[in-house]
């Protein structure tokens, strides 16, 4: 898979996260504060992705981070704050092995 499929199927991804999540906030149902809030953005060669919750939990930053690892995403950069909340920044490509092996990113 080329680069560009590779981020028109997380925008396609992000657009059904996006559908739910309106979805689910119009439910009458009042939100758990500790469920995290997730946003992705596509870049132009890679993805942004930000995690807030309102309360840090033990565990949390490994939990995030294996999720990356079994979705097959390499963090470039990341900036995390686990004071009493929980936020993470994260920028990062898919796996930069398979990437090179496929001939998919382009080296400067």
């Amino acid at each position: 898979m080329d680069a560009s499929k590779y981020i028109q199927n997380l925008k396609k991804k992000v657009e059904r996260f996006k559908e739910d999540t309106a979805a689910e906030q119009s439910s009458s149902e009042p939100t758990d504060p500790t469920t995290p809030m997730v946003k992705v953005e596509t870049l132009e060669k890679g993805f942004m992705i930000k995690v807030f919750s309102g309360e840090n939990q033990p565990g949390m930053l490994v939990s995030v981070l294996e999720a990356f690892e079994d979705m097959g995403l390499d963090v470039l950069e990341a900036r995390v704050s686990c004071t009493d909340s929980f936020s993470l920044h994260a920028m990062g490509v898919k796996c930069l092995y398979d990437l090179l092996n496929t001939n998919e990113l382009t080296l400067r």
